[in-house]
């Protein structure tokens, strides 16, 4: 069957509580389809923001909204034993209800600098942890050995009062070598900020397999002036711009090359997000620079040839990363004004 075309949004865990489960009640409202939360790091305390566990808000959000489907988007495959993250999945599955979670494996490389835990080894922890997830999660008597993680977990009980559904798993991926393998045994591959349709192009080849491609893309939206609806997603920009040049150099060297972005054009946020914060990085994206990013932003007529743009590309799953101000109002604009006219 088909892959169906879907429209998200990518929620960022180092917000207050309070203003996230307020979006996803809003897009729920809305008709988005998905809310994924993208498990922030300790990087961000530089920059005024506290890190939030992505399985507990999920958790919350599952209780706080009525058909959103809520996905991790992601949570570090080499950092927590998936045997922690399945019972983490069951809490999130109780609190949404059946067919409304997507587990999302990812490197997530900064998050393994604050803990001290880098590794040259990402193929073989993703394996496992997918395995391991779907098996325990499968409810089935599971017993693994793998070259990161293990397990031996015993059937579940006929009678036992626990949700008997595996999740949809998808496995982040930028390098080609993840990419593949996330053609090979996840449901999904999810792209990082900063894709572009030349990006998703990639992926697809990449990956060699018709699974649902997830495409994490700045956003922003005004009702009728171009600029200002613009204005979020050259914030969001330049604060994931500033993470590539300080965090993630060679890792991002293709996404930047393909969205033709170099790390000499580039430093100069980097350098304003370390001295001044997100406003003073997001004052260094130049039109240019947020051109060659292709954002989905501006007015909603912009929006839509955005989205069809990264459709023709071979993208089925916008992830808006939604910024700027208001974004309750950009969350119904986006509702209202562009999801009618993509679905």
């Amino acid at each position: 069957m088909p892959v169906p075309f879907r429209i998200g949004v990518m929620q960022l865990t180092m917000e207050p509580l309070d203003v996230m489960l307020a979006s996803a009640q809003a897009m729920d409202e809305a008709g988005m389809d998905t809310i994924w939360l993208a498990e922030a790091y300790p990087w961000w305390r530089k920059h005024g923001m506290e890190a939030r566990s992505s399985t507990g808000v999920a958790a919350l959000m599952g209780r706080a909204t009525k058909r959103l489907t809520v996905g991790w988007g992601i949570i570090a495959a080499s950092t927590r034993h998936p045997v922690q993250a399945a019972m983490d999945a069951r809490v999130v599955q109780e609190a949404a209800g059946p067919g409304r979670f997507i587990l999302g494996f990812g490197t997530s490389k900064i998050f393994l600098n604050n803990t001290k835990t880098q590794t040259r080894k990402t193929l073989g922890p993703m394996r496992d942890a997918v395995t391991i997830a779907r098996g325990v999660l499968s409810g089935e008597r599971f017993d693994y050995d793998g070259d990161t993680w293990s397990a031996d977990v015993p059937a579940l009980a006929a009678d036992a009062h626990a949700p008997r559904e595996v999740p949809p798993v998808y496995v982040a991926a930028t390098a080609p070598k993840m990419q593949a393998l996330a053609g090979e045994i996840a449901d999904g591959c999810l792209t990082p900020s900063i894709t572009t349709p030349a990006f998703v192009r990639y992926t697809r080849d990449n990956v060699k397999s018709d699974i649902d491609i997830g495409c994490t893309v700045v956003a922003s939206i005004h009702a009728s002036d171009r600029d200002r609806g613009r204005d979020g997603a050259r914030e969001i920009a330049g604060m994931y711009l500033a993470n590539k040049v300080q965090n993630i150099q060679g890792a991002a060297d293709t996404l930047l090359d393909l969205a033709g972005l170099e790390q000499d054009e580039i430093r100069p946020i980097a350098e304003a997000m370390e001295q001044g914060g997100r406003l003073a990085a997001k004052a260094k994206v130049t039109d240019a620079i947020l051109d060659k990013c292709r954002p989905i932003a501006g007015t909603p007529a912009d929006c839509i040839a955005a989205i069809e743009e990264y459709r023709n590309a071979g993208c089925t799953h916008v992830m808006l990363e939604l910024w700027g101000e208001d974004r309750l109002e950009q969350i119904r604009l986006f509702g209202e004004q562009v999801l009618p006219h993509v679905r």
